[in-house]
């Protein structure tokens, strides 16, 4: 069985609902996954939109959430989670704070990716790491990655 990772808020390559937005109440989806192989250690959490600013001309990937050592045992996070699994470590989001921070697109429609590693490791305190960091920290550590990509676009 392979690693997979989905939402019961929106289907694969479908809407995003307003309330996981900054234009709704800004609360993580739920997220649930399966098929996490012998071996891992811990799991980590990635949820980024390569189309910012604009996805005519996109110029940089934008970090919505950044999350490490989850337990492999558990099988996702329910909608608007406070309290993250124990173990669980925050790296930081590109607007520099941990948590997550829902789609805010400033024109068109953007794709998000919920990418879920399974690690043979546990990566221990890495001081709140940027995506960039917690990636370098993997590297040569991840059995398997699932994704999970929802897409938004404002109301105007």
């Amino acid at each position: 069985m392979s690693l997979v990772i989905e939402s019961s808020a929106f289907a694969e390559g479908g809407a995003i609902p307003r309330e996981h937005t900054c234009e709704g109440r800004d609360v993580s989806p739920p997220l649930r996954w399966h098929g996490v192989p012998t071996g891992a250690r811990s799991l980590a959490l990635v949820v980024d939109d390569p189309d910012a600013p604009d996805p005519a001309a996109p110029k940089r990937t934008w970090v919505h959430w950044v999350l490490y050592d989850l337990p492999p045992d558990g099988d996702g996070l329910p909608a608007g989670v406070t309290a993250l699994p124990a173990g669980t470590r925050e790296g930081r989001n590109d607007w520099g704070r941990t948590g997550y921070g829902g789609p805010c697109p400033p024109i068109g429609r953007h794709r998000y990716f919920h990418r879920l590693y399974a690690l043979d490791t546990l990566l221990g305190d890495l001081r709140q790491p940027t995506k960039a960091a917690l990636l370098q920290a993997m590297r040569g550590h991840v059995l398997a990655e699932a994704v999970c990509m929802g897409t938004y676009q404002k109301r105007g």
